[in-house]
């Protein structure tokens, strides 16, 4: 269990270990990692407050009604309004990963699409530059239709970067393995090869770092089993935000994360117009948390020993004025309101805390929580939610 005093004393001394992880000790000399896991769940593509938290207007039943009662409800984070700070998905999300805002730089965006790449650290580098914790078991969970969020699993900071990476688990990921694999195993049709070929180079050049497509073994054996289930055509699998919870749940069965993020996306699809769109993907979400919480409380690895941190990358508008529902490009107040929810072993129950937090307070709160520090992160730990 975390106190406050623990979680104190803690930061002071993961300070001094993660300095000195991340200016070059050996391996050998990072600690085993003991501390609780923990599960950030982006309830993503933006949400408003009404939607997800208001107890009279909520559409994820769940988490409004049976999770609350377990942690505490942050009803007032906000995205600052300062200049070049937008309120949209990859910003936010890249928000909650550094502690700091505009940490990222342009990765070789094409017209409209967004590459984002971190220039500070991320909540996966810290941690694995601090404890001894293999990259299959610091895992991102990516959307299929957002591909640029692939940029994600580490930054460009030099006394981080690569060597301190997430796994990325995508379906982006899953056809990178299955190409490559029907390329080597060379039994489909000359036809089939040259689409196999030009698909995997299509997907090959998406990320041009250093890292694609190389995954670890853990991983690789992961997608075989996936494969294998599954097969090749892509039309057995679940897709949208179903596939995310899918993935994560073979995730915690067959690799154990210690530290898991899920990026959950579909309220996006409000932009085609239809506002139902935008609800029951809340809804979907908050199916998928339910089957997660569930497969945490009946597994005796992560029983008792894993906290969840759930909150938006941005918020949405309801302006009357404008064709399509549900907004967050014009950057208005509602789409910098988000909010989150923390529960688990060391939290507060069944508690509302009444005050303005930052966006930028989560990942300085994880690394709280996890025992390392965020040393570039802006935000401040939020000390209210220990018991």
């Amino acid at each position: 269990m975390i106190d406050r005093r623990s979680f104190n004393t803690g930061l002071g001394a993961s300070f001094v270990t993660a300095g000195a992880a991340a200016y070059g000790a050996p391996a050998a000399a990072k600690p085993r990692y003991n501390g609780p896991n923990v599960i950030i769940v982006r309830f993503g593509g933006g949400v408003r407050r009404r939607e997800t938290i208001d107890p009279d207007n909520t559409y994820a039943p769940f988490l409004r009604h049976t999770l609350t009662k377990r942690g505490i409800l942050i009803p007032d984070m906000t995205i600052a309004q300062l200049d070049g700070v937008d309120a949209s998905h990859a910003e936010g999300t890249l928000n909650l990963l550094t502690g700091r805002y505009l940490a990222y730089r342009d990765a070789g965006s094409k017209v409209l699409d967004d590459r984002l790449e971190p220039t500070q650290p991320t909540l996966f580098e810290y941690l694995r530059s601090a404890f001894d914790i293999p990259s299959h078991q610091a895992l991102l969970i990516n959307g299929e239709d957002r591909p640029q969020e692939e940029f994600f699993t580490y930054g460009v900071n030099r006394h981080y970067g690569v060597a301190y990476r997430s796994e990325m688990l995508s379906l982006h990921r899953f056809k990178l393995y299955k190409f490559a694999r029907i390329l080597q195993e060379g039994q489909a049709s000359d036809e089939d090869l040259a689409a196999a070929r030009k698909q995997y180079e299509e997907l090959l050049a998406a990320d041009t770092r250093d890292i694609a497509p190389k995954q670890s073994p853990d991983v690789e054996r992961f997608w075989g089993r996936w494969r294998q289930h599954y097969g090749d055509s892509g039309f057995k699998n679940p897709r949208g935000d179903r596939l995310l919870t899918e993935i994560a749940l073979r995730a915690i069965g067959e690799l154990r994360p210690r530290f898991m993020m899920i990026n959950y996306q579909d309220p996006d699809y409000v932009h085609w117009g239809n506002a139902s769109h935008y609800t029951r993907a809340i809804s979907i979400i908050d199916e998928g948390l339910a089957r997660l919480v569930k497969a945490i409380d009946t597994d005796p690895h992560y029983r008792d020993r894993t906290v969840f941190v759930v909150t938006p990358d941005c918020g949405r508008d309801a302006n009357p004025l404008v064709q399509v529902p549900f907004q967050h490009h014009f950057n208005s107040r509602s789409a910098h309101e988000t909010w989150a929810l923390v529960f688990g072993p060391g939290i507060v129950g069944d508690k509302v805390l009444d005050k303005p937090i930052d966006q930028t307070a989560v990942a300085a709160t994880v690394a709280g929580i996890m025992g390392f520090k965020a040393r570039e992160a802006e935000g401040t730990a939020i000390s209210e939610i220990f018991a």
